[in-house]
């Protein structure tokens, strides 16, 4: 077996392998006949391999994402005998999120009553004199407590917002599936009878 590989610019071929051209590409040709029988890629730097390492993972992720996505929907058509029945089941999840998110709007609006009735308190005792601490602390953590109602206010209307989205792509893909597993409506008409000959 001879090797042949490049180094410092030129083709080197040897009948054997030294160490240092171990992890360099290499074609390999066999002696009788003089036939390249093998070709051997470079050896992956580190930062290469961990490169297709990650690469190699993330393929795994998609291919197991899209695995369970398939397992979902199989899911959903056997569930679901007709898209009224699967917009119903998601009519249930959003009059849910809709009525959370109308007492979480009524209990901001009250936060806001009390924080300004408050603050209508300590500008009366300002006037007269300096404001009591207790009153202080109560507007603090009256203000602390509206913003972190605020906040929960948006991620539920992000969530309302999600439900919306996974409806629109729930009924498009159960369109699909419902599409591609209805049988194609190809009917053939029977051939006509031949006419019977006449009695002579």
């Amino acid at each position: 077996k001879i090797y042949c590989w490049d180094e410092g610019g030129r083709r080197v071929c040897r009948d054997a392998l030294p160490a240092s051209a171990v992890d360099r590409a290499r074609t390999e040709i066999s002696v009788k006949s003089g036939i390249p029988t093998k070709q051997v890629d470079r050896a992956l730097t580190e930062a290469e391999r961990s490169v297709a390492a990650v690469a190699a993972e993330a393929a795994r992720r998609q291919a197991e994402a899209e695995s369970m996505q398939k397992r979902r929907d199989l899911a959903m058509v056997e569930s679901y005998v007709t898209e009224a029945d699967l917009r119903r089941a998601y009519g249930e999840r959003t009059a849910l999120l809709d009525e959370t998110l109308k007492a979480s709007k009524l209990g901001l609006s009250n936060l806001r009553l009390s924080l300004l009735a408050l603050l209508r308190q300590a500008g009366d005792q300002e006037l007269a004199g300096p404001v009591a601490k207790r009153l202080g602390k109560s507007i603090r953590e009256q203000h602390g407590e509206l913003l972190r109602q605020q906040q929960i206010l948006v991620t539920q209307q992000q969530d309302r917002a999600a439900l919306e989205h996974d409806l629109q792509d729930s009924l498009r893909r159960y369109r699909e599936l419902k599409r591609d597993e209805a049988p194609a409506a190809t009917t053939t008409a029977p051939a006509p009878k031949p006419a019977a000959a006449a009695p002579g």
